[in-house]
């Protein structure tokens, strides 16, 4: 099969772009009437674009397609075969005021980019959603693919007279269609869109269920402003859409950002998409939000993941200020987009929703991945240095969400709150429907306050890795604390506000009251400013304190790996369940697992602490993360020989936490889903397995859902417990999308030669969908490292052809879900010998000319693979002690 060339525009030919064209319109006619029918690969794509430009220039513009049937510039038709070059139409010769229309057929995706083109299991339907960032609105019709090059956009879709089609615009009309590639088809026309980037714009269309509201708010001339609401999702999962929640969280944001930002809602309507198979959380086409249907809770939802979502929804809608109305002259500053709507969705959680504890869920999880990405040796500056589109597409990871919102929490205390928001405005004002750069931002916060804005912007906007905060306590006999320093140990020392609080037993230290609550509560608080220029900062506030429990960073005022010492650690990992605040508490524990992660905290105590503690945690969030990393500790961490009896000690526990827990609580589904993945690496609990798949075991107010069935089955195949048959018949029963990807899973879950055989062979066929691909390498994983070393080479010798042969995205997930994490029980105790990192350090060493992209993902995957084989070392040398 020949592939085509797909260039990916680098940013010194985005520069010459812009310089010499700017664009007015585009006209875009995509026809949809054939999609129903599975036969048919392409759909129909037509573009007329008005631009202006230098008298004799020459461009490209950007089509990823089938055929280009035509291309006509300022009335001349050009020779298809003399201008386009792979996914660029040259365009020579070019006019002042120029006008080019191109005609050709563009490709259904599978793999959610472009266009994806989705056959619902359960009932058949076909659904239409896009998906662009950064650079797919290319695979859909021809586009000038920068986001500086801003136009206005006029759609029409050609579909099935009885779906429903939306896009950016207001819908205008319906009216039979006066060409399709399918007759009786019907033409939807949309009005004309703001000056809007590519990447932004959005089509979706299929027999969604729409629900209607509207939202009437107060302008910033205080009259009334009323923006029309909808919400879409497949008819199979219309008793899901929970309205009356997502209109609720609608409109409090609504309502909040457009007094803090002092602007108008600026696209007219506002809708929400749940599409399917969507690889992203959420995306910020205005007008018309996309969102993974993963948010609708077919199978039960948590008070956190409710919380999530909310804040993925406020986190899209603030992009409609930051990234849609001022977005980001090139993918260097994506940041000012990404970090923005970070730092606002849990900002305007916690202000204008019931969810309050949005910065729990922030520093336990968000945090977490900020932290990870930046210890990795590919980390880079939140302002990054983004040469091409395949670079800018792997930059949306936790440096430029989670590390860039951290990092304006910290500025927001230090120019304060009220500069900050100044800030924002002005910058909205000035830049409308405009492209901005770092310093267009630094310019307004400097008019905004009296800080060193662009001294904070080099200590912590262009500099990388993790600062460390070490703390160390000397005690006197008497338990009382003697001193107290903050030392930060990093490379390059940075300024920081950073808490330091003591925690004790009884009544807190700020309250009246003198009830002992047998917790953990606040004593003292000292915040400090540590200067990067001293070694080492003071705490005299804490001096005679002699509290058991000493947190550094508490209130997550800082970007930081907190060090608490080793006796200080051992103190703070005993009370962690003990402390009253649940801020504190995920403060405490993300710090234990840097600690695990580090090579200072054994990483089976951490699964002992979590199997005998962590398991009482009532607050969903901090419990579903504890228990996960106690999962990875256990099969990452802990060297394979010692992992069996340790697998049954941590489920037995999690059996026993789960049948004691509050019936119908957030616990009790937690526990039931920690317990169903422990179930797949260890048979003790097989008859329990089997009597909740058969009914004959319930637990009171726990419904499995179509979720936890297909864990639990995949939990009895990969432990030996189901059959091939067995699996039929529960999809039989089970024919929706969850159980569609359930069953696949459990399908390559199977422990034998033959069924890895098939799940290989299905996987590296590329005959399944993005969704369905993870699914089946996540049961294939579910295996004995003798079953999977056969795929060994296999894997590596695959990698360079996966990336020549898949789109980005597929490539990506192939390479990272299959790569060899199985280490043997026999395997070599260190990093120069064990297998992966042989073959993982041979691949890299062979493939310097790789591309750069790929090169990364090999990298990352290398360093995690040389930190679990050096942290089961050290589990070994304790041993052997």
């Amino acid at each position: 099969m020949m592939h085509m060339v797909q260039s990916s525009l680098t940013r010194a030919e985005a520069t010459t772009r812009a310089e010499q064209i700017r664009v007015a319109s585009y006209d875009v006619t995509v026809d949809l009437s054939g999609a129903e029918d599975p036969q048919q690969k392409t759909f129909g794509s037509q573009v007329t674009v008005r631009f202006t430009a230098e008298d004799g220039a020459e461009t490209f513009i950007d089509f990823i397609h089938d055929s280009i049937s035509l291309v006509e510039l300022n009335g001349d038709e050009l020779d298809v075969d003399d201008v386009v070059e792979g996914s660029r139409i040259r365009l020579p010769e070019l006019e002042g005021a120029n006008e080019l229309t191109v005609v050709g057929r563009a490709l259904y995706s599978r793999s959610g980019e472009g266009l994806h083109r989705y056959v619902d299991p359960q009932d058949g339907n076909v659904y239409i959603y896009t998906q662009y960032e950064p650079a797919d609105c290319r695979r859909v019709f021809p586009v000038f693919e920068q986001p500086d090059l801003k136009a206005s956009f006029t759609v029409t879709l050609i579909t099935p007279p009885e779906w429903v089609a939306a896009s950016n615009g207001e819908h205008l009309t319906t009216e039979p269609a006066g060409t399709s590639d399918v007759p009786g088809a019907v033409s939807h026309e949309f009005a004309p869109t703001e000056r809007i980037s590519t990447y932004i714009t959005t089509i979706l269309a299929g027999p969604y269920t729409r629900v209607t509201d509207v939202w009437q708010g107060v302008d910033v001339q205080g009259e009334t402003q009323s923006v029309p609401l909808a919400l879409y999702c497949r008819r199979a999962l219309a008793e899901h859409l929970d309205s009356e929640e997502l209109f609720a969280v609608t409109k409090q944001g609504l309502d909040f950002f457009t007094e803090l930002f002092a602007f108008d809602y600026p696209f007219g309507k506002y809708e929400q998409a749940f599409v399917p198979e969507y690889n992203l959380g959420a995306m910020e086409n205005p007008g018309l939000v996309t969102l993974t249907e993963d948010y609708l809770f077919p199978s039960g939802a948590t008070r956190t993941q409710l919380a999530g979502r909310a804040n993925t929804m406020l986190h899209e809608m603030c992009h409609m200020w930051f990234g849609d109305l001022v977005t980001m002259t090139w993918w260097d500053d994506l940041w000012l987009k990404e970090s923005f709507a970070e730092f606002m969705g849990a900002y305007a959680s916690v202000r204008a929703t019931e969810y309050g504890d949005a910065w729990v869920a922030f520093a336990l999880g968000r945090k977490e991945w900020a932290y990870r990405q930046d210890q990795l040796p590919t980390t880079h500056p939140i302002v990054a240095d983004i040469v091409d589109l395949e670079a800018a597409r792997q930059n949306f990871d936790g440096i430029t969400y989670a590390k860039g919102a951290s990092v304006l929490k910290q500025l927001v205390a230090f120019v304060g709150e009220e500069a900050f928001i100044d800030a924002c405005r002005a910058y909205f004002r000035r830049f409308a429907y405009g492209n901005t750069s770092l310093d267009d931002f630094l310019t307004v916060l400097k008019e905004a306050c009296e800080a060193d804005v662009r001294s904070w912007a080099n200590d912590w906007l262009l500099t990388t890795g993790v600062p460390h905060l070490d703390l160390a306590v000397e005690r006197d006999d008497s338990g009382a604390i003697a001193a107290a320093t903050l030392t930060q140990t990093s490379d390059a020392p940075r300024p920081h506000v950073v808490a330091v609080a003591t925690y004790a037993p009884g009544a807190s230290g700020n309250s009246d009251s003198t009830e002992d609550t047998g917790q953990l509560v606040l004593q003292r608080s000292t915040e400090v400013r540590v200067d990067p220029q001293q070694p080492a900062t003071d705490l005299p506030e804490l001096l005679g304190d002699t509290s058991p429990v000493i947190l550094a960073n508490d209130r997550d005022l800082t970007y930081c790996l907190a060090s608490p010492g080793a006796d200080g650690l051992a103190a703070l990992a005993d009370g962690v369940h003990l402390l009253a605040d649940p801020l504190a508490r995920a403060l405490a524990h993300s710090q234990v697992w840097a600690a695990v992660r580090d090579a200072r905290y054994d990483p089976r105590a951490y699964v002992h602490l979590v199997a005998h503690r962590g398991v009482g945690e009532q607050h969903s969030s901090i419990l579903t993360t504890v228990l996960d990393r106690a999962q990875e500790a256990l099969e990452s961490f802990v060297p394979p020989r010692l992992r069996p009896p340790l697998r049954t000690e941590f489920l037995d526990c999690l059996h026993t936490a789960v049948t004691g827990a509050h019936a119908g609580s957030d616990a009790q589904l937690v526990l039931m889903r920690a317990f169903a993945r422990g179930a797949a690496r260890d048979a003790s609990h097989a008859t329990t397995v089997e009597k909740l798949l058969s009914g004959e075991q319930h637990l009171p107010g726990l419904e499995l859902g179509s979720q936890l069935t297909w864990a639990l089955w995949s939990a009895q195949t990969a432990t030996s417990h189901a059959t091939r048959p067995q699996l039929e018949r529960a999809h039989a029963a089970d024919p929706s999308r969850e159980g569609r990807l359930g069953y696949l899973r459990a399908l390559a879950a199977i422990p034998a030669e033959e069924a890895k055989a098939e799940a290989w062979q299905a996987i590296t066929s590329g005959s399944l969908s993005n969704d369905e691909l993870s699914a089946t390498m996540s049961g294939f994983q579910l295996a004995t490292p003798d079953l999977l070393g056969t795929y060994h080479g296999a894997y590596f010798e695959s990698i360079t052809p996966w990336w020549g042969e898949h789109s980005m995205e597929i490539a990506t997930r192939m390479i990272r879900g299959l790569y060899p994490r199985a280490l043997d029980a026999q395997a070599a105790s260190s990093a120069q010998e064990n297998p992966t990192v042989v073959a993982s350090q041979s691949w890299l060493d062979e493939n310097t000319t790789a591309p750069g992209a790929l090169r990364r993902i090999m990298t990352e995957l290398l360093d995690d693979a040389r930190r679990a084989v050096k942290l089961q070392a050290a589990v070994l040398s304790h041993l052997n002690q």
